[in-house]
């Protein structure tokens, strides 16, 4: 049993399901999130913090965030544009 808990949790990865993004929302600024698959993590745009993903569980521990740079910030709105782009195509 625990090893397959173990390899569900690896196959789990960062993923998040669409309507838990959905739901979830900043801890400190009470705004949505963004999911950003690169870093694994969840991004509070309106106040620059970002919160991990471990194991496919999102740690929104106030403690746990980390303010991003400017330069994280626009990069990853950046890809945000790109890659909405891109789906509309």
């Amino acid at each position: 049993m625990v090893r397959l808990t173990n390899w569900l949790l690896q196959e789990a990865g960062t993923g998040i399901s669409k309507t838990l993004s959905e739901i979830l929302v900043c801890p400190l600024s009470k705004q949505t999130l963004r999911v950003c698959e690169e870093s694994a993590s969840l991004i509070s745009d309106s106040i620059g913090v970002s919160f991990p993903i471990k194991d496919g569980i999102p740690c929104l521990v106030p403690t746990d965030g980390k303010i991003l740079d400017v330069d994280d910030t626009m990069k990853d709105d950046n890809a945000a544009q790109d890659s909405a782009s891109t789906n509309k195509e």
